[in-house]
């Protein structure tokens, strides 16, 4: 059992997601696979594109990591540090344990918003769609105590509120209304449902020095960093085996939730993970999303380039829109597609693979180091930004390039 547990467990990290791309990328490349045709020679529009979007949010190249706090910072408001230094908290501790229980619920409510939603901000009167719309949305949630159970502490995301909060709370929060349709509502609060029960099962992972909440793993964390240098891989791993359990109707090995993984009949292998594909997107885009309040509390990071690139439709918009990616049956683009379809993890998993490329080759063209430049900074300055300008030109809407059945838990 142990050894099929490890089987499961083999999956549930970012090399496997990284392996498992570069497999179909190189089939794609040999002309292998049956959705896709890859033709490298357009990667240097991806990454024209890609430092046009850099240089005009980041014109002196000190490029953030990307994280769910570059939204929160939307209109150059620093909104979390106005909220945390109003908060005084005690220690750097408390500060981080609500950083992170902000992050978590931020991130697993991002899923996209669809073209019929939009947030108004109250303090500023503005209104902001997509991923903004629904960063701020979040923050203003939290920042009411909404997720708190506790009247006094509003700063807090506890398991029991999470795990009872209904349909119509969450649909006030976002300002949902008939002329405000938000898509997914459904699947995001299940998400947050079973956020609060897979926290309150995991006291040695959620409540090490408080009652339950998913900034209990701030505490771990901060005290793994205590002794040298936390990696980035680390982050994810421990998002993976918590949460593993929230994601609906997954692939499962011996009861091992795979949480992102997807089945593709091109990659085998000799044991029980043959025609899976790990993506791990939200998980990914959480653990991002934590390098932040570590780093905040003085813990070290390494091996931030250990995480991968996302999976989702702006990334993987980029590299369809600028032909490095093309669909062999074009009629394909006019149909809506699953999550779990051949075509739609095909995708996803070459996205993944081309951004390790497109990275590459924008450290060349710069002639910086790893180092200097992490994918997360090319996600962040970056690909993300250019996938999102190319949509909006290509399509007045700015959609993706391929239509995708959402319900809001994946991407």
């Amino acid at each position: 059992m142990e050894m099929q547990a490890s089987q499961a467990l083999s999956l549930l990290n970012a090399k496997a997601v990284r392996e498992r791309s570069h497999m179909l990328l190189e089939l794609g490349l040999q002309g292998e696979l049956e959705h896709f045709a890859v033709d490298l020679s357009h990667l240097a529009e991806a990454a024209r594109r890609t430092l046009a979007a850099t240089d005009n949010t980041y014109p002196d190249r000190q490029i953030p990591f990307h994280a769910r706090w570059r939204q929160f910072e939307t209109g150059g408001i620093d909104r979390w540090g106005m909220l945390a230094g109003a908060r005084r908290f005690s220690d750097v501790q408390g500060m981080g344990r609500a950083a992170c229980d902000l992050a978590i619920v931020s991130a697993l409510l991002d899923a996209a918003a669809g073209e019929h939603w939009a947030y108004r901000e109250a303090i500023t009167n503005e209104t902001f769609k997509h991923s903004e719309g629904l960063a701020i949305g979040s923050l203003a949630m939290f920042s009411a105590g909404f997720f708190s159970h506790e009247p006094l502490d509003p700063l807090r995301a506890d398991a029991i509120t999470l795990f009872r909060l209904d349909k119509d709370e969450l649909a006030e929060g976002l300002q949902i209304t008939e002329k405000n349709q938000l898509i997914g509502l459904d699947g995001r609060l299940s998400l947050l449902n079973r956020l609060g029960e897979a926290v309150s099962l995991r006291d040695d992972l959620f409540g090490k020095e408080d009652e339950p909440r998913p900034g209990g793993l701030f505490d771990i964390l901060y005290e793994e960093g205590q002794t040298g240098p936390l990696d980035a891989e680390r982050i994810l791993e421990l998002v993976l085996d918590g949460l593993g359990p929230i994601w609906p109707n997954r692939e499962q090995i011996d009861g091992v939730i795979l949480g992102d993984t997807w089945r593709h009949s091109k990659v085998t292998t000799q044991d029980k993970t043959t025609n899976l594909v790990p993506l791990h997107k939200l998980s990914q885009w959480i653990a991002y999303s934590l390098v932040e309040p570590l780093s905040w509390a003085g813990i070290e990071m390494t091996n931030i380039d250990g995480l991968t690139g996302l999976a989702e439709h702006r990334n993987g918009g980029l590299f369809l829109d600028t032909g490095v990616l093309r669909l062999k049956d074009q009629k394909q683009s006019l149909n809506k597609h699953e999550v779990s379809s051949e075509l739609v993890v095909e995708w996803r998993a070459l996205t993944i693979a081309l951004l390790d490329k497109l990275a590459d080759w924008i450290r060349a063209d710069l002639s910086v180091s790893r180092d200097q430049l992490p994918l997360a900074c090319v996600l962040e300055g970056g690909s993300w930004a250019a996938g999102r300008q190319i949509a909006l030109e290509k399509r007045g809407d700015g959609s993706p390039p391929l239509m995708i059945i959402s319900d809001g838990t994946v991407f």
